[in-house]
Formats: C-alpha cells, sequence, structure tokens
C-alpha cells in the first residue's frame, strides 16, 4: 500500500496504556505527513484526549460487539473519507472492525493485541483472532507473539512492535522540593515507588508483602503507590493488616506522574501479567534504578543488572531481597539509572510509530 490511508478505531472508555499508544500513533502519523484518522466512543476519556490535541477524530457510540449500527456508521466513515485500512486497538475494537468490513470489504484489518492472556475459546473470541479478513496482528511483547503462536495464529500474520514512549517526556519536569513533606515522608527515608492500575494483573498483593518483608530489615524504606482501580480500597486494608500504615502513601490516579518519578529512589514493577508494561519505561527514560517480575513482556525491557535487576513474579520474598539491595547500595542504583537511560531509546515511540507505518506500507 504505497499511501496508507489509517483510521484508528478504539472502542474503550476508559484510559490506558493501549489508549496512549493508540494516541502516540496517529500524532505521529500525522507529524510524518500520512492520513490518519480516529474513531472513539463519545465522552471517552480517549475522545477528551483527541479534543486537547486538537487534532482530526470521530464519535461513533459503540455499545457492544455485536452493535451491527456501529459497524455500519464505521464503514460508511471510512468509506466516505477515503480510508483504506482500519488500526483495531483493542479486542472490542477489533469487533467493531470486522462488522464494518462485511459492508465495506476493501477495507485492510490490522489488530494489536496487548495483554499476554490466551485467546479465549469461546466462538466469539475464536472467530475474532482467527478471522481471514485480519491482514495483521500486532503483538507488543514477544511473549504476546509466542501466546499467538501458541492459539494457532499463522506466524506470517504476526507482527512484533514494541509499545513507545516519550523519552522526553519528563526531562523539563524538576523535583519538587516539597514532595516529602506533601506526602509526610521523612526527609531520611528510601522511596520505593510504583505507578500502575489497581487491577488484579499489577499484583499489589505481591508490592506490599514485599513491602512489609523488606521494612522488618530496613525500617528507612518508603513506599508509594501511584494509580487508582477496583482493587485500591481492598489494598489499603491489606496494607493496614501488614502494619505498613505510616509506611506507605496511595496517591490516587494522578494526571502527570512525573514529579512522582522524579522523586522516588527505586522504581518497582510486580505485576503477575503484563503485555510489555510502559510505566517501567517512564521509570528508565528518567534514569530509575528498576526492578521488575519477569511477567510478560517486562524482561524484554529490562537486561537483568544491567538496565534493571529481575525477579520472578508472585515471589515476595525475592521481590523484598531486590529492594533491600539497591536501598543498600546508591552506587548501583546510579548505574543501573544510567543504563537504563540507554536501554529506553529502544522502546521510542518514535521507532512504535516507524514500525507500524512500515507494516501499514506492507498492506
Amino acid at each position: 500500500m504505497k499511501q496508507p490511508a489509517v483510521l484508528h478505531v478504539d472502542a474503550e472508555r476508559k484510559w490506558g496504556g493501549g489508549q496512549q499508544q493508540a494516541l502516540y500513533l496517529h500524532l505521529g502519523m500525522l507529524s510524518r505527513g500520512y492520513k490518519s484518522g480516529f474513531i472513539c466512543n463519545p465522552k471517552s476519556e480517549l475522545a477528551l484526549r483527541l479534543k486537547q490535541h486538537d487534532v482530526s477524530y470521530h464519535c461513533i457510540h459503540h455499545r457492544c460487539e455485536a452493535d451491527i449500527l456501529a459497524g455500519l456508521r464505521l464503514s460508511l466513515y471510512a468509506k466516505s473519507h477515503g480510508y483504506n485500512a482500519l488500526h483495531l486497538h483493542s479486542s472490542h475494537a477489533l469487533s467493531w472492525g470486522l462488522l464494518a468490513r462485511i459492508f465495506y470489504p476493501k477495507l485492510k484489518l490490522i489488530a494489536s493485541r496487548r495483554v499476554e492472556l490466551h485467546i479465549g475459546k469461546n466462538f466469539l473470541s475464536r472467530w475474532k483472532y482467527s478471522n481471514s479478513a485480519i491482514a495483521y496482528i500486532v503483538a507488543i511483547s514477544q511473549k504476546i507473539r509466542n501466546v499467538l503462536l501458541e492459539d494457532g495464529i499463522p506466524i506470517e500474520k504476526i507482527r512484533l512492535i514494541y509499545s513507545g514512549v516519550d523519552t522526553h517526556k519528563f526531562e523539563l519536569i524538576r523535583p519538587d522540593p516539597e514532595y516529602r513533606q506533601r506526602w509526610q515522608i521523612p526527609p531520611e527515608s528510601i522511596i520505593v515507588g510504583t505507578v500502575a492500575a489497581f487491577v488484579a494483573a499489577k499484583d499489589y498483593r505481591n508490592f506490599l508483602a514485599a513491602a512489609a518483608r523488606a521494612l522488618q530489615k530496613n525500617p528507612l524504606l518508603h513506599f508509594v503507590a501511584v494509580g487508582d482501580g477496583i482493587q485500591r480500597q481492598e489494598m489499603q486494608d491489606l496494607a493496614t493488616e501488614l502494619g505498613l500504615d505510616g509506611k506507605i502513601c496511595f496517591t490516587g490516579f494522578q494526571a502527570s506522574v512525573g514529579k512522582h518519578l522524579k522523586a522516588f529512589d527505586i522504581f518497582v514493577m510486580a505485576s503477575k501479567r503484563e503485555g510489555l508494561g510502559t510505566s517501567v519505561l517512564d521509570a528508565m527514560s528518567v534514569g530509575l534504578p528498576v526492578i521488575g517480575t519477569r511477567a510478560g513482556g517486562i524482561a524484554e525491557m529490562i537486561e537483568a543488572g544491567s538496565s534493571g535487576l529481575l525477579v520472578e513474579a508472585r515471589n515476595s520474598e525475592a521481590l523484598a531481597e531486590a529492594i533491600l539491595k539497591l536501598a543498600a547500595d546508591k552506587e548501583l542504583r546510579k548505574l543501573l539509572g544510567s543504563y537504563a537511560l540507554k536501554r529506553v531509546q529502544h522502546f521510542s515511540k518514535e521507532q512504535m510509530v516507524d514500525a507500524n507505518i512500515r507494516l501499514y506500507e506492507e498492506l
């Protein structure tokens, strides 16, 4: 396809890593002079962000995976505006795009797969991902690519394109001199932070259990959890049960995490499942030493022993030992952080955009 005209589609109403990647891709294509449009749900967080960026987008109400009317409207919009490809950025969006192609068969379809879970065995899931109408499925990590292969997706249909981050996003953010006072953190403390939604996959139980273990040996540690989600209250209650009151801050959702990252001494990602985990890349981009679990694509970002430390998932003892190791060695923290700054350049949003554009030109 010499002149790809791509319409990006996302059906989700809330904001997450997938929506950020889709937005980066849309903006990147526009900045390179490609024809790029966006379809999303009205009143979604993505619609709000697109409006803030003052770029082209269109809202269509998508009610469910079997919303045939939404599929028809999507096909009519794509045809009337000259789009020849749909990039479907979520599982719900894939259903939507497949319905649209029924009405406009010339559309080329690309689907993104961002979770390391196996494809569901129900009819709808198998129909979606094994559908011959899909030209390519983009896997955002080698782990996800392997899962797709195990699920029977032909190798020629899968393209590995890592998610990317804005590696310069936090450069102009200065450390907050009142950060410790603001969050009631003692000045001598070593701050161990995480940025993750309060959902099961992020395994806050593991993070909190490791915090309790580490504090038994180093009472100068202080923990910060940035994020929100359905498990937040449950995890706050668990923190109390573990005796962490006064040793951990739950900040809730933060529109900008830069000042938190700049205040951390150590970053931890304790996930038990993870497609890739761009919060790790954000931490690396400010030169933080990172401890991650060997879950999903995390081990593909962190080179163990050079740009961070890796431990087994669901192992709070190993995670606590890694925290204690970095807390006790300031020079090691600096060394790992400096290598992280170099490593993160392989996961820039620019390389992600360029790789997707090359894929569109193969259609």
